[in-house]
């Protein structure tokens, strides 16, 4: 006799090839706005702990806008969204990415290196 979650998974299975494409998309995303970030720490001054915390903050925000707009309208419109799946380890999360960890702070480390280049450089060219 399959158990519960065996039985989800054989209704609506988690496809390796769409985790990954759901992961690539989030980091494009989290890349692409930690160097406008950069860029906007950089024209504003901030220095220090202030440079961090505007990163730290929307970073956070950028990934709670991409939950808002593209996460929860599928996950509400689905007819699946009540199922132990869902509601288990992580919510509707583990639906599309590995972990609910993963989605919320991947994008914090992702980012930094390219928020950093451009917060300098822009820092640099404000202040020269």
């Amino acid at each position: 006799m399959p158990s519960q979650q065996e039985l989800d998974f054989q209704i609506s299975p988690l496809v390796q090839e769409s985790l990954v494409h759901n992961t690539r998309t989030l980091h494009n995303l989290q890349s692409l706005t930690a160097s406008l970030f950069g860029v906007g720490a950089g024209i504003l001054g901030l220095e220090s702990y202030s440079g961090f915390l505007f990163y730290l903050v929307f970073s956070l925000i950028t990934t709670l806008l991409f939950y808002a707009l593209r996460i929860a309208p599928t996950a509400i419109s689905s007819p699946s969204s009540s199922s132990s799946s869902t509601t288990s380890k992580g919510g509707v999360l583990s639906r599309y990415f590995r972990s609910p960890l993963d989605f919320w702070t991947a994008g914090l480390t992702n980012g930094l290196a390219g928020f950093i280049l451009t917060w300098t450089l822009f820092y640099g060219l404000v202040r020269a």
